[in-house]
């Protein structure tokens, strides 16, 4: 297959960049002769991916994070599926939390996300799809690996994204700043959520994840035995929880899980949910505020090939 490998170079401040070298030398050893493009500002790995498949390119090589990774698979995907059929992801973890090569397995050893290049097996990997308001109210379409999120969970990540936190201080810092404050502040919402045929009703909600993977923010097990090849979302609602209920549980309530055993916490599967309700309502996608309420969030079986 023809190899397109992009580069984020600003991916965890800048780290990715500084590593590049040593990446490329490894790449290279699995990969054999490329001709790397490197990503220079938010959004650009997208055209990028989108003229590589106008060059003839089907295996998209990505170093950087799910940020990047995202960009790249809105670029080689329409509707929904893969605008070639053929084409294939393989992600290099260079971010900061890297949940897509987690999920895949590929961080249980040093070098494996390189290995899978030459020895792994091509399986396919469902597909999120989100269509919501865009924030200059426009229509949004937007493909997705990882989750879906309504809520205080879209409210701290755009906060994190536009902090003035997280330019100086790193995104790890600014990430829990964030999270303290919003849990402080945030008013929880009432949604009409409607799950499938089976589920109508109105909640109010600190937040909704639509997961296809059980991990997200730097390995929390927030959808507990989510697969990401079933053809399914795994949805987890945070309720009406009081503040002090979620600042003093330890970081550990949700790295390990254990937050679905909470009686405000409902775990529910599906694969076509919506909601709707007040505007302001935040809406993002694998760590990227996409847009506002009213969403939909489809999951796609099987849409997309990665190699793991």
């Amino acid at each position: 297959m023809k190899a397109k490998v992009i580069v984020n170079p600003a991916a965890r401040r800048g780290k990715s960049g500084k590593s590049w070298p040593e990446v490329e030398q490894k790449l290279r050893g699995h990969l054999g002769d490329f001709d790397p493009t490197f990503t220079d500002a938010p959004g650009a790995g997208n055209g990028i991916a989108k003229q590589a498949l106008q060059d003839g390119h089907s295996q998209f090589v990505v170093v950087g994070g799910d940020g990047t990774l995202n960009e790249v698979l809105n670029g080689i995907t329409e509707d929904g599926r893969l605008s070639n059929p053929d084409s294939l992801l393989c992600p290099i973890p260079a971010g900061t939390a890297n949940e897509t090569c987690r999920a895949l397995g590929m961080l249980k050893e040093p070098d494996g996300a390189f290995r899978a290049l030459s020895e792994g097996t091509v399986r396919p990997m469902d597909l999120i799809m989100a269509d919501c308001q865009g924030l200059d109210g426009g229509t949004v379409r937007r493909a997705g690996i990882l989750l879906g999120s309504v809520g205080s969970a879209a409210e701290i990540s755009y906060r994190t994204n536009n902090s003035r936190f997280a330019k100086r201080l790193g995104r790890e810092f600014s990430y829990y700043f964030v999270t303290i404050m919003t849990t402080l502040t945030y008013k929880p919402p009432t949604v009409r959520m409607r799950i499938d045929d089976a589920i109508d009703e109105e909640v109010t909600v600190f937040s909704v994840l639509c997961c296809n993977v059980e991990n997200a923010g730097g390995g929390m097990r927030i959808a507990p035995g989510a697969q990401f090849d079933d053809g399914m979302l795994d949805i987890v609602m945070f309720g009406d929880m009081k503040r002090r209920e979620i600042l003093l549980r330890p970081p550990s309530w949700l790295f390990e899980g254990r937050h679905v055993d909470h009686p405000l916490v409902r775990v529910m599967r599906g694969r076509h949910v919506q909601f709707d309700g007040d505007p302001s309502v935040l809406v993002d996608m694998d760590g990227e505020t996409i847009g506002h309420l009213p969403v939909t969030i489809d999951v796609v079986p099987g849409a997309l090939n990665v190699k793991y």
